[in-house]
């Protein structure tokens, strides 16, 4: 079996009265296309819950240790550590600390870590810089504990993050890192690009909006009883989603294990199809499975299907699925049908160059072993 150049999934996923993605004015997020504005999900939204889901196919479960996001890596991970070590002073550690918050964010990174960027590192890169700070914080004083994080981040000492990627390898930066990409402005060297590359979702149709009044009702108030008076807003919408996988990159970055790519495809294809991003969980239940998934393998470059509701289709699943087979007909009319297809749907439907549905459990099997060049 030929191992594919790309994997490209395309996702219908449906929801009602939910706001899903909010901008920062708590309305929902938008998207004009077509002439029409539709409602959006950003892909830092999708690929967050994919990160963060706890279920059979969740990313921690496949093996390699997670990555942790934040802006306080070395106050809330590094500095417990040290105090539980009981190595050096508190001089001594605070100054090892603030080294370390101005090595990995910014020289401003001790007036206020709000304005810090939020750093992507791996669970083995903290272990390291621990080890490191331990030594720092021996010193005799503060100062000589700042001097020895410096000179741990001077790129001619080749002892900072990048060094440490290049011999012991990417997935000691985490999971999430060698599956999503990021970027270290202290060290670009230690960056990382992603080969799972995530589209905007958005709906096939205009926006459906509605504005929700609703009140509060205090248990002890007499008369009408309201704690008060609020207003959200909340949307509905059968939603495209697209995303792409550079299989190279991925085996790549996964040390070179193929096997491991593949289990990381057939997790990744269940996340996509059955993990609801969304707000305001508590008051709009925003769960929902994809009405489709379909799937394609090749080596030519991926090609979003986004344009087959360019012009806005109608708000049912059936139009939608119409619409994209219309457009891959004429697609393959020009470019010809040159990817493996596999198609998981609800409905009867038939996509070119599809021999038959599958059931989601088989298409991300299949597409495991693809990967894995089964």
């Amino acid at each position: 079996m030929t191992t594919p150049r790309f994997v490209q999934l395309h996702a219908l996923v449906s929801y009602s009265a939910a706001l899903l993605n909010r901008d920062d004015s708590g309305f929902a997020k938008r998207l004009p296309f077509g002439g029409a504005t539709r409602t959006r999900i950003s892909s830092q939204c999708l690929k967050r819950h994919w990160r963060k889901a706890e279920d059979e196919w969740a990313l921690s479960g496949i093996g390699p240790e997670m990555s942790v996001r934040s802006r306080k890596i070395p106050e809330e991970r590094i500095l417990p550590a040290l105090e539980a070590a009981g190595v050096g002073t508190p001089d001594t550690r605070k100054a090892a600390i603030d080294a370390i918050a101005i090595a990995l964010y910014s020289k401003s990174a001790l007036k206020d870590s709000s304005s810090r960027q939020a750093l992507l590192i791996g669970e083995a890169e903290i272990a390291y810089l621990i080890e490191k700070a331990k030594l720092a914080a021996s010193a005799d004083d503060a100062k000589a504990a700042t001097m020895t994080i410096e000179t741990l981040f001077k790129k001619e000492e080749k002892a900072n993050l990048s060094a440490m990627l290049a011999t012991k390898g990417i997935l000691h930066a985490g999971l999430e890192a060698a599956l999503f990409g990021r970027m270290v402005t202290s060290d670009p060297e230690a960056n990382t690009d992603a080969p799972i590359h995530v589209a905007h979702a958005f709906t096939v149709h205009g926006e459906e909006a509605e504005t929700d009044y609703f009140t509060v009702i205090d248990d002890l108030e007499t008369g009408s009883g309201a704690g008060g008076i609020f207003d959200t807003e909340i949307t509905a919408g059968l939603f495209y989603v697209y995303v792409v996988v550079d299989v190279p990159g991925l085996v790549a970055n996964l040390g070179g294990d193929a096997a491991l790519a593949g289990k990381v495809v057939e997790h990744l294809t269940h996340l996509v199809a059955t993990i609801s991003p969304g707000a305001k969980k508590g008051s709009t239940a925003p769960y929902a499975y994809a009405d489709l998934v379909f799937a394609e393998t090749g080596t030519r470059q991926p090609r979003s299907l986004a344009n087959a509701f360019r012009e806005p289709a109608k708000a049912r699943a059936a139009d939608a699925m119409a619409r994209l087979t219309g457009y891959l007909s004429q697609f393959d009319g020009m470019y010809r049908a040159k990817e493996t297809r596999r198609l998981a749907a609800l409905a009867d439907v038939t996509l070119p160059g599809v021999a038959a549905r599958q059931t989601l459990d088989d298409l991300a099997q299949a597409l495991a072993a693809e990967v894995a060049g089964a």
